[in-house]
């Protein structure tokens, strides 16, 4: 489970350009869940998982993971825990290094690094079954620089990486943005495909409304950092994007918009 408790989040404060982000906000999550984000630009959405992932801090409130108050811990420790792709595809590789070393330090995650070799050729049969099975013909340029493929191609290969080690939760942030359309399928079909797979709890923000509404077990809206719609079971098996779009619309007139 993670929960967010009672967060406040404050830009600026003291200033006259202070602006709350998040005040009270709550959220919990159940072990399990597949949870989509959806929300206008500034709603708070990356924001949130940046909290979670402790790339930025609280003013107040707790953050619980599985029971346990992680609010102090550092970014790094927390990485151990959690697996996250980014929207931009090269945040999650490193460009200048083969696929068979960016796989070789993602399988190693959380451990412990000597002066010997970074890379384990006896892990290469394995790391090239992974990622057969994305049917991109990645397995057959191991020692290919990352940064030569293509985004969606570097994209597979974040998820993968971001999920080869035990976690306990998956973090996506609009992964898919950044990609063509049939590109954007493929990894959709492959991150429903592990999430499955390894029962992750995962939260993924989206913009596209119709992949919020199809992928997941539970569908979230956030406007002004407060969560305004919250969907799961049959409401969220029935939802539509045009139900969607018209909250969307009626948060726009009474903003006056």
């Amino acid at each position: 489970m993670l929960e967010l408790r009672k967060i406040d989040k404050y830009y600026n404060p003291g200033t006259v350009n202070e602006m709350c982000l998040f005040h009270q906000f709550d959220l919990k999550v159940e072990q399990g869940e597949f949870v989509s984000v959806v929300g206008s630009n500034g709603s708070g959405k990356t924001s949130m998982l940046n909290i979670l992932c402790g790339s930025i801090g609280v003013d107040a409130g707790q953050i619980l993971m599985s029971g346990e108050d992680i609010t102090g811990e550092k970014e790094y420790k927390r990485n151990q825990k959690i697996g996250r792709v980014y929207q931009n595809p090269a945040m999650g590789t490193c460009p200048s290094m083969t696929i068979l070393e960016n796989m070789s330090l993602a399988d190693n995650k959380g451990g412990f690094y000597g002066l010997g070799s970074g890379v384990n050729k006896n892990r290469k049969k394995a790391y090239q079954e992974m990622l057969s099975q994305l049917g991109l013909g990645l397995e057959n340029k191991m020692d290919v620089q990352v940064g030569s493929l293509s985004g969606g191609q570097r994209q597979a290969i974040a998820l993968l990486m971001s999920t080869m080690t035990p976690i306990d939760f998956l973090i996506l942030d609009e992964h898919t943005a950044a990609l063509d359309p049939k590109t954007a399928e493929l990894i959709m079909e492959l991150t429903d495909k592990i999430v499955k797979e390894k029962s992750l709890t995962t939260i993924m923000v989206t913009h596209n409304l119709r992949y919020a509404v199809e992928y997941g077990n539970r569908l979230l809206m956030m406007h002004q950092g407060q969560i305004v719609m919250d969907l799961k079971g049959e409401e969220k098996e029935n939802l539509k994007v045009e139900d969607i779009l018209d909250r969307f619309n009626e948060i726009s007139i009474e903003c006056g918009n």
